[in-house]
């Protein structure tokens, strides 16, 4: 009977026994005990109490006490946290943000709904199918319920538009949008090529391929490929990507754990720079997961140099439960391990989560994000590649082979201070909102824009004084120049980023990335 009662359970939740996984690893005493438990609280309680909160928070509190990554979302928080990994959602195909509880359109979707029906960048969405969205404080999630909704059914929309007297209407039809992960691949020069990776989503390894390719047709030869601010995905798009840089066959990571076999994932044919052309990676201390995945390979491999700072050490790999109400409980079952054998997973304590969260602000305090020599490496956990025979070091994250510290100097207090109270987004949103026009006009390509564009000043004192009125103002003459250099900057990208897309925002942004700059010098020293 306990055997039955068992294979049931494991049957329910999808787990299949192996033989270093006996029937008594399994206490039923314990998981009867827990049972009780709850029907004694909803029978007996004094007060009513909601079951299903009460059951949430019971598997929460559990799952508290055990590793960092371990977690429980219910029905819809699940589907929020897979829709931007599985490469599509339905909707009608339009990026937004709000200024003033207004909704305004920042990019239409090339061939998606929107764009079919005649919905430009922007204009204002005032009410979706009779309800109105504009002036009602209605929160963002509550917004994104009515523009998104299953493909064939229809959206019918109620627009402003500048210039335009009457308001518009357009009848959408909604689709399947696309969600792409790249955001930027372009030529920094003859033959060195730019992509960055935001995630690694179910058509990551298809979209890097078919990137590589595209630049390669414009003659590119070595490539920076930037992981930096990437917190990964799904482990088999890690496969895939780098299985464009490893030769078919080629180990780019192993998984173990106490019960989940020993799994090894190798690299595919077809890979585009799996032979020819430097490959130097961007990593930084928010670069995790799948993403530290494809870097230690590369490393592991000499296959490219990575350069940044160490990353965050994200090795533990979660096993997705599907529960029946759509809720989902993500279950650490085993580490993930580089080709060398380094687990990528950096140290914790079971059901220390808070300490645990503050590693990267302890990183910065003990300098090792400022400072080479305050980065203590374990002299424990030595290895080797496996073609040069380098040394590289576990203990949690992948170290760098070149080093760039973070510059603390980079933005003085005032300009955090307008970050802080996003003043620098409001006041890009509004100006473009009011100017959009007359730049596309002014500024046909981003090259002419990029090479003419001035911000201003008209704008800067405008944030300046917003951020006085909110007692945020600089200490004298001196750091209010520094702000206004740093201010005109930020935001020039930022407004390519609303008149274009992130591609043009990260050829602006680069100019200043200590990161890139490095990689660029790497490239020219021509090592």
């Amino acid at each position: 009977m306990r055997r039955i009662f068992i294979a049931l359970l494991l049957g329910l939740l999808g787990v299949q026994l192996h033989a270093q996984n006996p029937y008594n690893d399994i206490d039923i005493e314990q998981v009867k005990k827990l049972q009780m438990a709850q029907l004694a609280i909803a029978s007996l309680y004094v007060d009513s109490v909601d079951q299903q909160k009460l059951v949430e928070d019971a598997i929460e509190g559990i799952l508290s006490k055990l590793d960092p990554h371990s977690s429980y979302t219910n029905a819809k928080e699940t589907q929020k946290l897979n829709e931007p990994l599985t490469g599509n959602f339905e909707g009608i195909g339009v990026s937004f943000n709000m200024v003033k509880d207004t909704l305004i359109v920042l990019q239409v979707i090339s061939k998606g709904p929107c764009e079919r029906a005649g919905v430009l960048a922007g204009d204002r969405i005032i009410a979706v199918n009779g309800i109105t969205i504009a002036g009602v404080k209605m929160e963002r999630d509550s917004i994104m319920q009515n523009l998104r909704g299953p493909k064939g059914t229809i959206a019918n929309l109620e627009v402003v538009r500048r210039g335009v007297p009457e308001v518009l209407r357009f009848r959408v039809e909604r689709d399947k949008i696309p969600v792409y992960t790249v955001d930027a691949a372009y030529m920094v020069d003859a033959t060195t090529g730019y992509i960055h990776l935001d995630s690694f989503g179910a058509t990551s390894g298809r979209e890097v391929h078919d990137k590589i390719k595209l630049l390669q047709q414009q003659g590119m030869k070595d490539l920076i490929f930037d992981l930096s601010i990437n917190g990964g995905g799904y482990l088999n798009a890690a496969q895939e990507v780098a299985s464009e840089f490893l030769p078919e066959g080629s180990m780019v990571v192993y998984t173990e754990g106490r019960v989940a076999p020993r799994q090894v994932l190798r690299a595919d044919a077809g890979g585009l720079m799996t032979k020819k052309g430097r490959v130097v990676i961007l990593v930084d201390e928010f670069t995790a997961s799948a993403a530290e995945i494809v870097s230690g390979a590369v490393q592991d491999h000499d296959r490219g140099i990575i350069i940044g700072r160490r990353t965050f050490g994200k090795g533990l790999v979660q096993r997705p439960i599907d529960l029946p109400d759509g809720s989902m409980i993500r279950l650490t079952v085993s580490h993930y391990y580089t080709p060398s054998g380094r687990c990528i997973q950096k140290p914790y304590v079971k059901g220390e989560k808070e300490e645990y969260n503050r590693d990267l602000v302890d990183r910065y305090t003990h300098g090792e994000l400022t400072c080479l020599d305050s980065i203590h490496l374990d002299s424990t956990k030595v290895y080797k590649t496996l073609v040069r025979n380098r040394t590289v070091y576990g203990g949690g994250g992948i170290m760098p082979d070149i080093f760039v510290p973070i510059d603390t100097t980079t933005y003085t207090p005032l300009y955090r201070g307008l970050r802080r109270y996003n003043l620098i987004n409001e006041y890009t949103l509004r100006y473009v909102d009011e100017h959009r026009k007359e730049l596309k006009k002014e500024y046909a390509t981003f090259d002419d824009y990029a090479a003419r564009y001035e911000v201003p000043a008209s704008l800067t004192d405008s944030i300046i004084a917003e951020a006085k009125r909110k007692k945020v103002e600089p200490k004298d003459d001196k750091e209010l120049q520094e702000t206004l250099d740093d201010l005109r900057f930020t935001l020039k990208a930022t407004i390519a980023y609303d008149l274009w897309e992130r591609n043009e925002y990260f050829r602006l942004f680069n100019e200043r990335n200590d990161i890139y700059k490095r990689a660029l010098l790497y490239l020219k020293e021509g090592k």
